[in-house]
């Protein structure tokens, strides 16, 4: 097999979708194809909307191997013509001995201390100037899968689609479901939009607390496979979510998105240009935040 660039990010499936520009500009800067190494779901699906040309699992990888003192183990690495880690860069002994593996590897801190992560994994890689910020574009297979997914669930209405995502990784990432519900719920009304809320897996406690203030005419869809989750939101009118992995995923694949954000967490905010990220109140539902929420939303249909 010819020679690799590869690229390693283990986190989280929005810390990966941070990486996607940087990810284009090395893709751009090689000739050898680009291999992203991470939690097999990811990168298959990175791998699915053409950002990467093949992904491999990064526990496959053994770079643990790289932390330890110990006689005989060693990664288990391609053969690689060029290689970023943003893994590991924080073990200074990690780090020399990835260096010494792999000459002029890159290894260096998924987090930075600029103003977006998405900027500092871009400097990361020496990016030229480019369009690394375009929006990812769903396969019609995974459009098609959306769509029986949404029929699957009981939604067979015509667009606009709202669709709302209320969990996040962390329960402290969540806006209250009151306010939720009062801004879909008007929304809604006003411009006869169909609405469509996602449940992940870690989503349970949001969703059950969101379904006590929403009435009937909502349809749930509860953990579809990440590549369907991606063709029902390309489908997507426009989207509403918390600081979470499945928002940054409707914002790259370029959905009109606002996304509510700890303050603190502005720095994760999405690289696509057609989402807004906004400062809220985590802890109530301020009224003039909803409204807030309400006229923005409005603002982008």
């Amino acid at each position: 097999m010819s020679a690799v660039t590869l690229a390693v990010h283990p986190g989280a499936l929005g810390d990966v979708l941070l990486a996607v520009p940087a990810l284009r500009a090395l893709r751009a800067a090689s000739a050898a194809p680009l291999v992203l190494a991470a939690q097999p779901r990811i990168g298959g699906l990175l791998e699915t909307l053409g950002v990467v040309d093949r992904a491999v699992d990064f526990d496959g990888l053994g770079l643990d191997a790289l932390f330890v003192d110990e006689a005989g183990r060693q990664p288990r690495l391609p053969d690689v013509a060029g290689m970023v880690c943003w893994f590991g860069a924080r073990d200074p002994v990690f780090a020399r001995r990835l260096r010494a593996l792999v000459r002029g590897a890159v290894v260096a801190p998924s987090v930075g201390e600029g103003p977006t992560v998405w900027m500092h994994l871009l400097t990361t890689v020496g990016a030229p100037d480019g369009a690394w910020c375009t929006a990812l574009e769903a396969p019609e297979g995974l459009r098609a899968d959306g769509v029986k997914a949404l029929a699957g669930a009981g939604f067979e209405g015509p667009r606009p689609w709202l669709i709302v995502h209320p969990g996040a990784g962390s329960a402290a990432k969540c806006w209250p479901a009151e306010a939720f519900a009062r801004v879909v719920t008007t929304l809604a009304a006003r411009r006869r939009l169909n609405v469509i809320v996602h449940v992940g897996p870690a989503d349970e406690a949001a969703a059950a607390a969101l379904r006590r203030h929403l009435g009937a005419g909502v349809a749930w869809l509860t953990s579809p496979t990440l590549p369907t989750l991606a063709g029902v939101l390309a489908e997507a009118t426009v989207y509403l979510g918390n600081d979470s992995g499945v928002s940054h995923l409707a914002a790259a694949l370029g959905v009109p998105s606002l996304v509510l954000f700890d303050p603190r967490h502005l720095a994760w905010r999405s690289w696509a240009s057609g989402t807004r990220a906004r400062a809220v109140t985590l802890t109530d539902a301020v009224p003039r935040e909803i409204a807030a929420v309400l006229a923005e939303l409005e603002s982008m249909l």
